[in-house]
This record gives C-alpha cells, structure tokens and sequence, in this order.
C-alpha cells in the first residue's frame, strides 16, 4: 500500500478511538513496520510534580507498536504484552513515540519503541518499551 494511503487509514483508526482524541493524539508518520506518534503536553495530561502522566507515556509507547506491529501482520491486531523503562520525567511540549517492527511473524510481531520529549526544539529519550503484537484470530484485514 502507498505510504500516504497507509497514514491516512492509520489516522482514520486513530480517530476512532476515543482515548486518543480526548489526548489529541496525531499519527504523523506509518509505513511498513514501523510508526511515528505524537502527543501534544497539555496541563490536563500531567501529574501532581507537574510531568507527563506515566500512564499517557505508557499509551504512547503501546499505541505506536501496535501500530507498528499492525502494518506488518496486516491490521487487525492487539497488543499481547509490552514493557515500559522510563528514564526521565516528560517534560516539554510533545510527546513523540517512534516504533518499529523487529520480527513479524504470521500471526505476531514484535516490536521496539523509544519515546522522547520534546524540550525547546530538542529530543530527549524517556522512555523505551518493547512489546508483542499479535493478529486477532479470525479477524481479516481492516478496512
């Protein structure tokens, strides 16, 4: 599938899923295996110390490997298992979650994820995650 018709169907799945619009979540780049998600740092996503909530870190990390996971096995899939090292607090206008695809298989693939921080036009990393996508059994291919 062309890369601009990829991003665009991957957009339109992220645009069903309500968690990411209420976050303002943008997929800004999706080919073969591999995924670019952003999130804009508001104050409604924050913790008490002021940091990115770990668990909007978290989604990040897990929405851009199974993105990832799911170009490579074909769409129709769900995170299996991932785990998350958070090196720093998230502090700075964006999230960006960048995923690949280390091995696809025919019904799972697993896949690597560094999330950075956006801080004055800089990335800083703060998170690496690693995880299991794995195809839905009985589910074609989305449309």
């Amino acid at each position: 599938m062309d890369e601009t018709l990829l991003l665009q169907k991957g957009q339109a799945f992220l645009a069903l899923q309500p968690f990411s619009v209420l976050i303002g979540a943008e997929l800004h780049a999706l080919s073969l295996g591999r995924c670019e998600l952003q999130v804009p740092i508001t104050p409604n996503i924050l913790q008490q110390n002021g940091f990115v909530h770990g668990g909007v870190v978290s989604y990040a990390a897990d929405n851009a490997l199974t993105y990832a996971g799911g170009t490579a096995l074909d769409w129709a899939v769900v995170t299996s298992e991932f785990k998350i090292n958070y090196l720093r607090p998230a502090v700075g206008e964006r999230l960006i979650a960048r995923a690949e695809a280390v091995h696809a298989g025919k019904s799972q693939a697993v896949c690597r994820c560094d999330v950075f921080v956006l801080v004055d036009g800089q990335e800083k990393l703060c998170a690496v995650a690693q995880g299991t996508i794995v195809r839905l059994p009985g589910k074609s291919s989305a449309t």
